[in-house]
């Protein structure tokens, strides 16, 4: 009897409008415009629209269903005119499935983008400052401030905490630095792991604080970590530095090459029909051939994961960028002996190249400038080496002006990159870029030097 009475309070209808059949399970007593409403929500209209009869009679939005003569299993004609907002019913809250609206959720636009860039190169020039003091307890008070700062930016207080917590892993980082900072070469990787991993367990503490989770800070404790992982690899394998750097080079022009394809993570339910799966009682009913639409996904839910994906191709840029400009000079300063540098070079100008190519597949402005910013930062740090060793002037200007055509041929010649054929020539350049780089890797690293000191030693003592 239980069953049967909580059977008879409810309602299966079916709804056809624009957007397909949805099947809808409502209260006895509820609307017409409850049943209108809940229909525009799953559907993404605008308004709710009239509901019909199978026969094209109009249903009032005020009328209850029962009232109306509708039963279980009962066929309704969405009509997308404009029949003007209806009149809520006291059920309308009981429509199942139905969602109370929530505030938007705050989250950084362009200018609060620029601040944070701004606070993160002031908290490196304060670390630089710490770090170079010429008194210790300068350096102590800079490193104090630093920490406190990252305090207070991993709280989760205030409205715009959400945009503060993205910028307090880049004070710890600095505290790190300043405090960890040692003038030796051989140390400088490690002084920067520390940094990284400083970094990391801020933006860790302020994910687990924070109401819901920022991508910025996912990013940065994958990139913290990462470099963390790799000079300290190094440091306890007794690998110089210059092969510290020219990891993290590669690390990031293949970030570059494959983050897109990770970023956008679209949930199973808007992939797969769950509903359809399950075994419930609009299986036994016979589906036609038609289209049905019982499972809609609403506009918001995408606009979300775009959202999301966007926020993470932008902090991965950025995390590009920085280690990009650190890396580049660094591996070039490093790399001393004549076959080491050829490695090197070969390593910072194919990097600049892969990422400047990795930019043209990017849809956000944002990302795409900072990808470009960082494939020049590294070709304008070849640049200077090569001009001052007097040789390299012709080489630098032979590779400048042959940007220049190959840039103005590209616009000239099918609309620049959207072209096809400027396309396959760009992604078998882009390919060509990394295959080189990944080679120059074991030039560069000094391997193919120590190989070939053994094989002459090999030689003479045999």
């Amino acid at each position: 009897m239980a069953g049967t009475h909580a059977s008879a309070d409810i309602l299966a209808l079916s709804v056809h409008g624009p957007a397909g059949v949805v099947d809808l399970v409502v209260p006895a007593s509820a609307t017409a415009g409850d049943v209108a409403a809940e229909y525009a929500r799953q559907a993404g209209l605008g308004s709710p629209p009239l509901l019909r009869t199978r026969l094209g009679r109009p249903v009032e939005p005020g009328v209850g269903l029962a009232r109306a003569g509708l039963g279980p299993g009962a066929l309704l004609v969405a009509d997308p005119g404009p029949p003007g907002p209806p009149a809520p019913g006291r059920h309308a809250a009981r429509v199942l499935g139905a969602g109370t609206p929530r505030p938007a959720p705050v989250r950084p636009g362009a200018l609060s983008a620029l601040w944070l860039a701004v606070a993160a190169g002031a908290a490196s020039v304060a670390a630089w400052c710490a770090a170079t003091a010429p008194s210790g307890g300068q350096g102590q008070a800079a490193v104090g401030l630093l920490v406190a700062a990252a305090a207070v930016g991993v709280l989760p207080v205030g409205r715009l905490a959400p945009h503060r917590v993205v910028a307090a892993p880049a004070f710890a980082g600095a505290a790190a630095f300043a405090a960890a900072w040692d003038p030796h070469d051989v140390r400088l990787p490690m002084v920067l792991g520390v940094t990284g991993l400083a970094a990391a367990l801020a933006a860790a503490l302020g994910r687990a604080l924070a109401p819901r989770p920022e991508e910025a800070l996912r990013v940065w404790i994958l990139a913290g970590s990462a470099v963390f992982v790799v000079t300290g690899l190094g440091a306890l394998g007794g690998a110089p530095p210059r092969l510290a750097w020219a990891v993290l080079l590669l690390g990031a022009l293949l970030a570059a090459r494959f983050v897109p394809t990770l970023a956008v993570d679209v949930p199973d339910q808007y992939l797969i029909d769950l509903e359809r799966l399950a075994v419930t009682a609009w299986s036994a009913r016979e589906q036609p051939t038609g289209r049905r639409g019982r499972s809609v996904v609403p506009r918001d839910a995408i606009g979300a994961v775009a959202l999301r994906g966007t926020r993470i191709v932008t902090a991965a840029s950025a995390a590009v960028l920085v280690v990009s400009l650190l890396a580049a000079p660094l591996l070039l300063a490093s790399a001393t002996l004549p076959i080491d540098r050829i490695g090197a070079r070969l390593l910072v100008g194919c990097a600049g190249a892969g990422l400047l190519l990795a930019a043209r597949s990017y849809r956000h402005s944002g990302a795409r400038t900072l990808l470009r910013v960082a494939g020049l930062g590294c070709g304008s740090a070849l640049c200077v080496v090569l001009l001052s060793d007097g040789v390299g002037w012709w080489v630098g200007v032979g590779a400048v002006l042959l940007a220049t055509l190959l840039v103005v041929a590209a616009v000239a010649v099918g609309r620049g990159w959207r072209s096809a054929w400027w396309s396959r020539r760009a992604e078998v350049a882009e390919g060509i870029a990394g295959a080189v780089a990944l080679a120059a890797l074991v030039v560069a690293a000094g391997w193919f030097r120590e190989l070939w000191e053994l094989a002459s030693l090999w030689e003479l003592g045999s």
